[in-house]
């Protein structure tokens, strides 16, 4: 049966090459020929309990690296951006069945480690880079998934603010500044930036329109999921909300702020159930929608960061999704949505020179992509950065999509209080 099982993961890998781990199975489930396990004295039946704890170890990491690597990997929520759909503290299994999994292009790496080590330094090494290759999975990424993927600005990251979007800062300072405060850099390859879980809401291929916080794909109204969030300005008759009423809400206390100016709560994130419900209580005088509109100005934050285009976080495009295959016209005006792509993404040389465009030191009028393209929201509208803030999600980055909420916790609480209990092994 092993065997058998061993031949499948050939066959479904694809590499021929690993055939040669049969006589190896064979061996050390028939023949015991050859000893396999070299920290041990051959031929001992009595076991101490440390050689019995360096077996245990072995097999866990051998099979949990093996399990985390094709099949399923955990996955912890670390912001509000996808609330509440997903909140800070849930702990996932990520399917990578779901989509196919990657064959690891940067496969020396510590075991249970993505990207760093506790002490913040490199959990891995470049010395093998392997090829961008996914295997056959259980289908394709579909429109409003839930998907995990590799954050497409996370190539570069300063050491003293890992959490922040590198290139984000240079825009808003300057690269000698971001490096001198917060630096140095650390580099990270495309299969090991940081994870992010968002929604994707636009496919290869569509042409996505924000209009006063409304999506449209295609020309078509896209429903909100059922627990997508907005910010409200929210005015009371004075005071703060009970307490009581903030638990009904489940809003996010550490992301809420009174402002006795008001007197209420400029920016409180809520769903439409959300809202019906605070709507009700006799101490909220209004609550009005935040939405910022082309005629309040232009966000220079939001991709492509031109501010001639007078986008805004709730108004933007329209904005078409690159797909394989597809070939553009390129000009100047749009060169800014594809930069990344063709220089970052698909690994080419990019220059303009006299009002020319050159791909590799050819000049080029045109560009034809080499992968899919995605555009990511995350659920919480207001307090996501999302495809938004840096563009699009290739199809290389995509990691799988959350199958089951283990555990969730809320750091606002102490134990046991802190166990959201009613989201204990919830199926997504």
């Amino acid at each position: 049966m092993w065997g058998a099982l061993y031949l499948a993961w050939v066959v479904w890998l694809g590499n021929y090459w690993f055939l040669l781990g049969l006589p190896v199975i064979f061996d050390g489930l028939v023949t015991h020929k050859v000893h396999w396990r070299f920290w041990r004295k051959r031929g001992a039946v009595k076991q101490g309990a440390v050689r019995e704890w360096i077996d245990a170890i072995i097999f866990a990491v051998v099979v949990v690296t093996f399990i985390n690597m094709f099949f399923f990997q955990a996955f912890k929520i670390p912001s509000s951006s996808m609330e509440s759909t997903l909140y800070t503290g849930d702990h996932l299994f990520v399917s990578k069945l779901a989509y196919g999994p990657k064959v690891p292009q940067t496969p020396l790496t510590i075991p249970f480690t993505h990207n760093v080590l506790p002490s913040g330094k490199k959990s891995y090494s470049t010395l093998i880079q392997n090829p961008y290759r996914r295997l056959k999975g259980w289908g394709k990424v579909q429109r409003e998934d839930i998907v995990v993927f590799c954050f497409p600005d996370g190539d570069t990251v300063l050491t003293q603010m890992p959490a922040a979007d590198y290139y984000a800062v240079v825009r808003a300072t300057s690269k000698d500044y971001a490096i001198k405060r917060w630096g140095p850099l650390m580099v990270h390859p495309k299969d090991k930036k940081d994870h992010y879980v968002k929604r994707c809401v636009a496919l290869p291929g569509d042409t996505l329109l924000l209009q006063d916080a409304r999506l449209f794909i295609n020309g078509a109204e896209s429903p909100l999921p059922e627990n997508a969030q907005h910010c409200y300005t929210v005015v009371t008759q004075g005071g703060k909300l009970h307490r009581k009423t903030l638990d009904r809400l489940d809003v996010n206390l550490s992301e809420l702020y009174y402002d006795p100016s008001l007197p209420g709560y400029r920016h409180l994130a809520l769903s439409r159930k959300k809202l019906e419900l605070l709507q009700e209580q006799p101490e909220v005088v209004s609550v009005q929608a935040e939405i910022e509109r082309v005629e309040d100005g232009p966000d220079a934050e939001i991709f492509p960061f031109q501010v001639e285009r007078g986008w805004t976080r709730d108004n933007m495009g329209p904005l078409w999704v690159p797909k394989k295959g597809a070939t553009v016209t390129l000009t100047s005006e749009n060169l800014p949505l594809y930069r990344r792509i063709i220089t970052s993404y698909e690994d080419h040389k990019l220059e303009e020179k006299d009002g020319a465009i050159y791909i590799d030191d050819k000049r080029v009028s045109t560009y034809t992509f080499e992968m899919d393209y995605y555009f990511m929201m995350g659920d919480n509208r207001h307090n996501s950065l999302d495809s938004r803030y840096w563009g699009f999600v290739p199809e290389d980055h995509i990691v799988g999509k959350p199958r089951v909420i283990w555990l969730s916790t809320d750091s606002n609480r102490s134990f046991p209080k802190n166990i959201r209990w009613g989201r204990f092994l919830k199926f997504l």
